[in-house]
């Protein structure tokens, strides 16, 4: 256990953010498997930008990956795109 007051108070910030970064990045997966089952292209076209938005706030916060990021949304993209 730690001794000091500051390491005390650093273990709560860090488990507030570790809270918080998870609801974050939960949040983004069941944006993305939203996404990737929809089947109407007008809908999906319609959330793309939602989700791409959501990507890069979480890539800013160094939540993900950049690159991650990128790809995911690179992934996305085609998959609204293929759609008929």
């Amino acid at each position: 256990m730690a001794n000091h007051k500051s390491a005390l108070k650093r273990i709560r910030q860090n488990e507030v953010r570790k809270v918080r970064n998870r609801y974050y990045h939960k949040t983004a997966r069941t944006a993305l498997k939203v996404l990737r089952n929809e089947e109407d292209k007008a809908a999906a076209t319609e959330q793309l930008p939602k989700v791409i938005s959501l990507l890069d706030k979480l890539a800013k916060k160094n939540i993900i990956h950049k690159n991650k990021a990128a790809n995911l949304k690179s992934k996305l993209t085609k998959h609204v795109n293929k759609l008929a």
